[in-house]
């Protein structure tokens, strides 16, 4: 048997809901979107640092995101008409001038020649290997490898690694994202201290 206040109460209820939806409302506007203004604010806050920030200012990559500058210390910016890279490292040579050595890649079972403007990992993957990284900056261990021939700065030239110890570049560990040949070396890929 039905319940006729029970009936009545039910479609009470869903009449005042239906009226309440198709309301006009308040007219109250919205703000706007306040998303650049919050992180402006933020970037006010956090002091600028002259190393990379890998994954705290961009989204899936690591490195200095584009603008981003130094902390005003003698050095940081350019003045006008200041040239922009001192000492821009193995990558600025020249293709046609970068001496060539043989890198044996001992798990891959291949030894590759490898100019020394191009880095260890680069070097790998124009060989199509699927060799591990993460930062690409020399800032994490993830595509760490061991010189087999001995301590790592004999044969390699570190660009802004900042993982490693003497320690272990004197035990023949490289990241292979920052590390271009300077002689020819066995590598073993995946190896990290």
């Amino acid at each position: 048997m039905v319940d006729p206040v029970g009936v009545a109460l039910g479609v009470t209820l869903v009449v005042v809901v239906l009226a309440v939806h198709f309301a006009a409302g308040t007219d109250r506007t919205l703000p706007g979107d306040i998303s650049g203004e919050v992180l402006e604010r933020r970037a006010e806050s956090v002091p600028e640092t002259d190393f990379a920030e890998p994954m705290n200012r961009s989204v899936g990559g690591g490195g200095v995101p584009a603008g981003a500058v130094g902390g005003g210390e003698a050095g940081g910016e350019l003045g006008e008409g200041e040239a922009g890279a001192e000492d821009a490292g193995p990558s600025a040579i020249p293709d046609d001038e970068a001496e060539t050595f043989e890198v044996e890649y001992a798990k891959e079972g291949e030894t590759v020649e490898v100019k020394e403007n191009e880095h260890l990992l680069e070097a790998g993957e124009d060989e199509g290997w699927d060799l591990p990284y993460a930062c690409r900056e020399g800032q994490c261990l993830s595509c760490g490898g061991l010189v087999t021939d001995g301590p790592s700065e004999d044969y390699l030239t570190h660009d802004s690694q900042e993982m490693l110890s003497e320690d272990e570049l004197d035990d023949g560990y490289t990241l292979t994202c920052v590390a271009y040949p300077t002689a020819d070396l066995t590598l073993e890929t995946n190896e990290a201290p």
